[in-house]
């Protein structure tokens, strides 16, 4: 075995000895450079693969209980901000809405007709034809039905609204997620029925404390996400969070116990990429990311 490895060294290595020094100080060199560089980078440059793209997620939910008449959109479908998703059966409202048009008019009839009993009574006790008692309740009939008036108005005004809210539009641009909803079902108010995600994505890497010394908001960021291995996103830090991820979990440890152990916390750090990419490299909230910042030189 040594002999065959001993032949292939001679068959592929120069012959002549200086080549062979050549050779040789040479690959020590190309591996101190490498050497060097791999120091250098860890000196400038703090990374961590627990990072995560980020986005808002918007909620959808109607404001009026009914059946739905029609969806328009499907899962993961891109909408535009005003875009109509989907209708609620508007018999019920529109009913409502037409009795509160005649409340009003009603209403505004009554009141007309007290203000005129009023200029009436009014001119009739500057004479002393009528008596003080009565044109108080006169005065008193004209404001209720001034205020029945407004009351009428506004229970217009709401069944105007009860009335668009049948007609469920998207709140901004963005692709839909998580539909739960289907033509014909009941849907009570506040009940989720699909969520859009906006364009705007974002990086939240959580760095371990010992990493945070030197890192301000503005260092530049590199950003890959292992959906794209071979390309790699620009950014910068926008902020760090004030406070470590275990300090707002939903049971915080407890450290006074008795039986506290010492582990490296992570601290979220908010990274923005400086272009938002593009729809033939579409990010999906929750992806991993391996982030590397510059934080020094």
């Amino acid at each position: 075995m040594r002999a065959k490895i001993q032949a292939t060294k001679e068959k592929y290595l120069p012959k002549n000895p200086t080549h062979r020094k050549i050779l040789k100080w040479g690959s020590i060199g190309i591996a101190g450079i490498y050497l060097i560089a791999m120091i250098y980078h860890g000196f400038c440059y703090v990374s961590t693969d627990d990072a995560f793209v980020e986005g808002h997620v918007i909620p959808i939910s109607p404001k009026v209980s009914a059946h739905v008449s029609k969806v328009l959109v499907s899962d993961n479908q891109r909408v535009k901000e005003g875009d109509k998703l989907l209708v609620l059966d508007p018999n019920d409202f529109e009913v409502r809405h037409q009795v509160a048009q005649a409340d009003l008019e009603a209403a505004r009839a009554e009141a007309e007709q007290a203000k005129r009993d009023l200029e009436r009574y009014t001119n009739l006790s500057k004479n002393n034809e009528v008596s003080k008692q009565q044109l108080d309740q006169v005065t008193l009939r004209a404001r209720t039905a001034d205020a029945r008036v407004s009351a009428a108005a506004a229970r217009l005004r709401q069944a105007e609204l009860d009335l668009s809210y049948t007609k469920i539009l998207a709140p901004i641009s963005g692709y839909v997620t998580r539909k739960a909803v289907e033509e014909g079902a009941f849907v009570q108010i506040g009940q989720a029925l699909m969520a859009i995600v906006p364009d705007e994505k974002w990086v939240v890497a959580n760095f371990k404390e010992t990493q945070l010394t030197h890192m301000r908001a503005g260092q530049r960021a590199k950003l890959k996400i292992d959906t794209y291995s071979g390309k790699t996103f620009k950014g910068h830090v926008e902020s760090i969070q004030r406070g470590t991820g275990s300090r707002f979990s939903l049971f915080p440890a407890e450290n006074a116990t008795g039986n506290f152990v010492k582990v490296v916390q992570r601290v979220p750090v908010k990274i923005v990429f400086d272009e938002q990419p593009d729809e033939k490299k579409p990010l999906g909230i929750g992806m991993s990311v391996v982030p590397e910042v510059k934080v020094r030189g």
